[in-house]
């Protein structure tokens, strides 16, 4: 769809097609170069000197006036005492074909721009509930203030749906852990994040300020699973040590455990960016885990088809200025 090509920008396939009324078979049979031979002609007055501004032969330009006398049913150019002289036609002609020339010009030497005090958009993004939780208050309160005029649509995915999204057109810029993505798809890298433990201090005390092995499994714990399944990625890592944990819920959702967890003598275990904003919001506390866990990379991700959009091109910088290489806890 030519909406979701343009990055869904203002302009809808209805109202675009609406505003350009081409008959593309009026331009079958004419060559498009032949506007430039006009140009030429127009400005020097002379064949010789029109394919000398143009780098070809000069039989090649009388070949080419020939077609523009055939296409526009006039001689266009007389040769007289003075040079070759424009006829009515030829200068009615000019004054179409001059700005249309201009205007291609600057097309092909002027990248798109985008004014974020002036802009007018929606962009559409898709990324965990954590990652909203974690990421989205700083970037609202930032385009707040930098684009009163800007709206986001947040989108869930993961990083096995993101990319079908993206290239559906359902959002224009994932944020996630993408471990691969197609060649047409490009990644940008914001930040590494880990697990850890995350517990009321009021509930849980923590002796010695360093979360042991033995306290760790004391306690039940409270399990984020996609797959709403009781045994999760951190079970897999305590099962090659030879441990099993506890776990007296398991929920799809994010937001559920910090509540519980304020209430209750549990911890459970979440990445540090969202660690970190339930720390400062909840007056949680976090602990390193008294295991090794792998680290992993949060990335933009999003088309070629949208590598010069200018507006998507501001929204990256804006997560990149707030978050890139940002360690939560």
């Amino acid at each position: 769809m030519v909406e979701r090509s343009l990055g869904r920008k203002a302009l809808s396939l209805k109202s675009f097609e609406s505003m350009i009324d081409i008959t593309e078979t009026d331009f079958r049979n004419f060559d498009l170069n032949l506007l430039l031979v006009f140009h030429a002609l127009m400005r020097e007055r002379s064949v010789t000197r029109a394919a000398r501004r143009l780098f070809i032969g000069q039989p090649a330009l009388s070949g080419a006036l020939k077609r523009l006398r055939l296409a526009f049913a006039d001689e266009l150019f007389v040769r007289t005492s003075h040079g070759m002289e424009p006829t009515p036609r030829a200068i009615e002609l000019a004054r179409a074909i001059d700005p249309l020339l201009v205007m291609l010009q600057q097309a092909f030497h002027q990248r798109p721009s985008f004014d974020p005090v002036a802009a007018e958009r929606v962009f559409r993004i898709g990324l965990s509930d954590a990652l909203e939780v974690a990421l989205m208050p700083e970037v609202m309160r930032r385009i707040a203030s930098l684009a009163p005029g800007v709206r986001l649509i947040s989108h869930l995915t993961d990083g096995r749906r993101a990319s079908d999204m993206l290239d559906a057109g359902e959002i224009e810029l994932a944020v996630g852990v993408f471990l691969e993505a197609p060649s047409w798809q490009r990644r940008r890298a914001l930040f590494d994040w880990t697990f850890v433990c995350i517990y009321n201090p009021q509930q849980v005390k923590v002796t010695g300020g360093t979360l042991s092995m033995e306290q760790y499994l004391a306690y039940p714990h409270l399990l984020t699973s996609f797959n709403a399944d009781l045994h999760g990625f951190i079970d897999d890592q305590l099962e090659k040590l030879g441990h099993t944990r506890r776990v007296v819920l398991s929920s799809r959702n994010f937001a559920t455990s910090p509540l519980i967890i304020r209430q209750m003598e549990a911890f459970t275990t979440v990445p540090t960016f969202v660690a970190g904003a339930w720390r400062e919001a909840l007056g949680l506390s976090v602990s390193k885990l008294p295991f090794d866990v792998p680290t992993h990379v949060v990335s933009l991700m999003w088309t070629n088809l949208n590598d010069a959009d200018a507006g998507l091109a501001w929204l990256m910088t804006q997560f990149t200025a707030l978050f890139s290489g940002k360690a939560f806890v």
